[in-house]
């Protein structure tokens, strides 16, 4: 679980915690140029922050 994790998130130089968003590797016929440039963009996580570190406690972040 860790090292997926790592794989996933990224921590942003003020500490917030970012992931990409889904469905944007293929299927793109069907999507509109706008929303496949708004996927593109990084999001924000919900998720509880104090979990999340600690998955990510043992120095496997990138």
């Amino acid at each position: 679980m860790k090292k997926s994790l790592s794989n996933r998130i990224k921590i942003t130089r003020t500490g917030k915690l970012t992931r990409r968003s889904m469905a944007v590797n293929h299927f793109r016929t069907r999507k509109s140029t706008a929303n496949i440039r708004q996927k593109k963009k990084q999001r924000g996580l919900n998720y509880p922050r104090k979990e999340l570190l600690s998955y990510l406690a043992s120095g496997l972040l990138k």
